[in-house]
């Protein structure tokens, strides 16, 4: 069981600039592997709460100071990207880590990025498909012809630097049907988003996607991972008042562009429950959460987003994480 740290590089706290900001998530990563976990990624977003439009550039950098942690893209805005030039990112990353390095690919729960790039949101699904399949035949090597809509073709023609290894390529699924089926059929690892409502709920997609890598004929043992937001304290009365509003205030912006309904109360609590979708408390009650959910759905990997609050209060939190989390949620499993 892999244990891991996300972030979107959120600027939260008054006063810090998007490089401040960038150079704090280099120090969390940092962190996250003294502290013995598994896995850190950074996720891709053009908004201006959100510094890291460019994850591999943030991820090169954490692998200069860093020697095991595992590195990861959460996610790849696959649809409105090159996925040339994203496999010649991510296999520089890759040779620049000694091996380190994972591609993981979505389609993007944000739409700012459609029209800096060019792209029309009504090929959303087109494009990520297409975008994929050159994707994975970039990954199989040599010589690369193909064909499609949104790209000019490749006859015949290579991609530098070469890769050592086969580049990890995982897919984020929001929770449609129709992404998990595919991540299955094509044999990748799954990295599924719960970010609201009760996580049992998402038991069936679990089940879906064991089924989908047997149709494929893929490898049963191929991972599934969890991504959820989270936070670890050891006063839970004061960790509700430091982290809650702030955990509010991100989906209820959210909410406002999307038509979504102010959180209520009752929504907070419902999340914050054993069954729901936040990781909030005390170590003992959220690894509690993680054992249950990783028997329940049968997981590899969970990772936890820690950055609704300011980068001290995120530091404590990860440094929880590693050092009481883990060994709890290693221990109970291993029962």
């Amino acid at each position: 069981m892999e244990l891991g740290i996300t972030t979107f590089a959120e600027v939260t706290e008054p006063g810090v600039s998007p490089g401040a900001r960038l150079r704090q998530v280099v120090e969390e990563a940092v962190l996250a592997e003294q502290v013995g976990l598994s896995v850190y990624g950074v996720g891709e977003h053009h908004r201006p709460e959100m510094a890291a439009s460019a994850p591999a550039v943030v991820l090169a950098t954490i692998a200069g100071r860093t020697e095991r942690l595992r590195l990861s893209s959460a996610v790849t805005v696959l649809s409105s990207a090159d996925p040339v030039r994203v496999f010649q990112d991510f296999v520089t990353l890759d040779l620049l880590s000694s091996g380190r390095a994972e591609l993981m690919a979505g389609r993007g729960s944000f739409t700012e990025s459609f029209p800096l790039f060019g792209h029309s949101l009504g090929d959303y699904d087109a494009l990520f498909a297409e975008k994929l399949e050159l994707l994975l035949a970039l990954r199989d090597g040599g010589p690369t012809t193909w064909s499609g809509q949104f790209r000019a073709p490749l006859d015949g023609l290579e991609v530098h630097p070469r890769s050592e290894r086969p580049l990890p390529v995982w897919l984020a699924v929001g929770g449609t049907p129709e992404s998990v089926v595919r991540a299955g059929t094509l044999g990748l690892p799954m990295a599924l988003a719960i970010i609201g409502g009760a996580w049992a709920s998402f038991a069936p997609h679990a089940d879906l996607y064991r089924r989908a890598l047997e149709y494929g004929q893929a490898d049963p043992a191929t991972p599934l991972a969890v991504h959820s937001h989270g936070y670890v304290c050891t006063d839970e009365k004061a960790g509700r008042a430091e982290f809650l509003p702030a955990y509010r205030r991100t989906f209820d912006g959210i909410g406002r562009e999307r038509g979504w309904p102010v959180m209520s109360d009752a929504a907070v609590e419902a999340v914050l429950a054993p069954e729901g979708a936040l990781f909030f408390g005390h170590p003992e009650r959220v690894a509690d959460k993680i054992v249950a959910l990783t028997r329940a759905l049968g997981l590899q990997r969970f990772e936890m987003h820690a950055s609704h609050v300011g980068h001290a209060q995120t530091m404590r939190s990860i440094e929880l994480f590693g050092t009481q989390v883990a060994p709890l949620v290693a221990e109970r499993l291993a029962a």
